[in-house]
């Protein structure tokens, strides 16, 4: 269930507090929750009416002027059925915070190792996370595309991959591009000071 981002700050600042979408099966159930441009949405109902039962108070309560913005806005999908969704914000986006922790102690370390671990061992063509983080480290705010140039990938597999690693609070997206968030410049500083450590001393 996508918003408009005028629609999400109304949705922040609690101006808007329902939602109307036709759909042919209902995309969203009650209960749900939506991570979006400013945080957390949660969905607390999701009822399938008619235009007869829409209110005067449903419009104001969803930023509609008049039934006609309505159903102006729902006109691409007009063989829908009409759904009402109550909403409201349910706090922020946890990864947000989790980005910003830069502090991080050896047990945190090890458990963001033990994920990327994960994730590579689970990857068909190999182990991979590595890779693109030290390349994101290096080419900030760079298009997916030239990134994935670079490491011989398909552009929209590359942008899953960034979407693995920002749910660990790894890498942030810019509106060209990425970075690593405070977090994963953490991580990658760890590995190359590991690396260093590892390399013998040739003046003994």
């Amino acid at each position: 269930m996508l918003f408009k981002l005028r629609d999400l700050e109304r949705i922040a600042d609690g101006t808007l507090t329902l939602a109307f979408r036709r759909w042919k099966r209902g995309a969203v159930r009650p209960g749900s929750r939506l991570r979006t441009a400013v945080g957390i949405v949660a969905i607390d109902t999701v009822e399938e009416i008619t235009e007869a039962q829409v209110t005067a108070q449903d419009l104001r309560s969803a930023g509609y002027a008049s039934p006609d913005d309505l159903w102006k806005d729902l006109a691409r999908h007009a063989d829908g059925q009409l759904y009402r969704i109550g909403l409201r914000m349910a706090g922020p986006d946890p990864r947000v915070a989790l980005r910003e922790r830069s502090d991080l102690d050896a047990e945190q370390t090890a458990e963001i190792q033990r994920r990327l671990a994960g994730i590579d061992k689970a990857a068909r063509r190999g182990p991979w996370t590595h890779d693109l983080l030290r390349l994101i480290h290096e080419l900030p705010a760079t298009a997916a595309a030239e990134l994935a140039e670079r490491l011989g990938r398909d552009t929209q597999a590359l942008k899953r991959d960034v979407r693995k690693l920002k749910e660990l609070g790894l890498t942030e997206s810019l509106d060209v591009g990425y970075r690593l968030s405070a977090r994963g410049e953490a991580v990658v500083r760890g590995w190359a000071k590991r690396a260093a450590d590892d390399v013998p001393d040739s003046t003994a």
